[in-house]
């Protein structure tokens, strides 16, 4: 059975990991593409191929983030706190303005405010499709917060058995790629076991395995554990992800590891979750209309309405509800749950 390595003390400070930041910005950026631009021809499925690129290493880096700070800053109550004022304010914020012009029903609020639809078949609306990560992001939140509460440090350790758990109910249930929790959880999971490793707790064989694989092997291989025409693949993908992740993590003077330390990797990685919530809104309507080069002459104007409405919301909007959540936090006996330099600048 393996144990955790039970060395955390109450209060460190924790580390900052620039290459993540990149890998965020990566992931923003595959995202953005797979909804916005044609990528390939349709029939070569890249769309959705680069869109899972980028949730995949994006669900790693969620993962990492959750479980580092919970060994760093063992504070439920301030995780709580932090997590919900970096996520709502804006999430809700959107689904105001967003619903009423889709002219959604009651219950259509119900269940996106309460972040469950992705659980509910056909419950997404033209400009809330995007938000089934949210919900599972936010589902996770919850469980492993539980988790936490009753087992502490030693919870940690459930996610390892759990995450292959949820991989083998994706091959059991043959759902190579779905937007229900059960059966994509497993690459949040990850992102945890690797935090786990990171921070010496289960032994020396993987960062030896980390430190010698060559980055681009995982880069190569992971577009193909995303696409469609190869579903035995994708249950896999998760693992090809934080492998991707891990290595550049362990070897900094990798070509790719200092690619991503680029600075406009690190802007996006800043305003990467406003992007991501905004985005659908800027091609709704006449915007999206047409086909073709008619349809794709407006993304422009589509493009600065993204970029320009995440910089106000990410330094502005946001930035007053981060604030917040470090007064309500300060005093309490851990200090804060994401200190200023945290593993992502943009604190998602």
């Amino acid at each position: 059975m393996v144990r955790i390595k039970n060395t955390t003390p109450l209060q460190r400070k924790m580390p900052y990991y620039n290459v993540l930041d990149g890998w965020r910005g990566f992931s923003i950026l595959c995202v953005l593409a797979a909804h916005m631009l044609p990528v390939g021809l349709s029939s070569w499925h890249l769309n959705q191929t680069i869109g899972r690129v980028g949730m995949s290493i994006f669900f790693t880096l969620s993962g990492f983030l959750i479980a580092t700070t919970l060994l760093y800053h063992p504070n439920i109550q301030n995780f709580i706190i932090r997590r919900v004022l970096r996520i709502l304010p804006l999430a809700w914020a959107f689904l105001i303005v967003a619903l009423p012009i889709v002219r959604a029903s009651s219950s259509d609020y119900l269940n996106h405010f309460l972040f469950y639809e992705n659980l509910l078949p056909d419950s997404f609306t033209s400009v809330t499709g995007h938000y089934w990560s949210l919900c599972i992001e936010i589902q996770f939140y919850l469980f492993i917060g539980l988790l936490f509460a009753f087992f502490k440090e030693k919870g940690l350790i459930f996610i390892i058995p759990l995450c292959l758990l949820f991989t083998s109910f994706r091959i059991y249930f043959a759902e190579p790629s779905s937007h229900v929790t059960l059966f994509r959880v497993d690459e949040i999971a990850v992102g945890c076991c690797l935090a786990l490793v990171k921070e010496n707790k289960l032994g020396t064989t993987l960062p030896q395995f980390f430190r010698r694989i060559n980055p681009f092997i995982p880069f190569i291989l992971l577009p193909f554990f995303c696409h469609q025409a190869l579903p035995t693949l994708n249950y896999f993908r998760a693992y090809v992800a934080v492998t991707l992740v891990a290595a550049t993590l362990y070897q900094e003077k990798s070509p790719l590891t200092q690619w991503l330390k680029l600075k406009i990797l690190k802007y996006l990685a800043k305003v990467s979750y406003a992007l991501y919530i905004i985005h659908p809104l800027t091609y709704h309507g006449w915007l999206g209309s047409g086909e073709g080069i008619v349809k794709y002459a407006k993304r422009p104007i589509s493009f600065l309405l993204t970029f320009g409405f995440a910089h106000l919301s990410t330094f502005y909007y946001e930035r007053y509800w981060i604030d917040l959540a470090k007064r309500l936090t300060k005093s309490q006996k851990n200090l804060y749950l994401i200190p200023e330099k945290s593993i992502f600048k943009e604190k998602f």
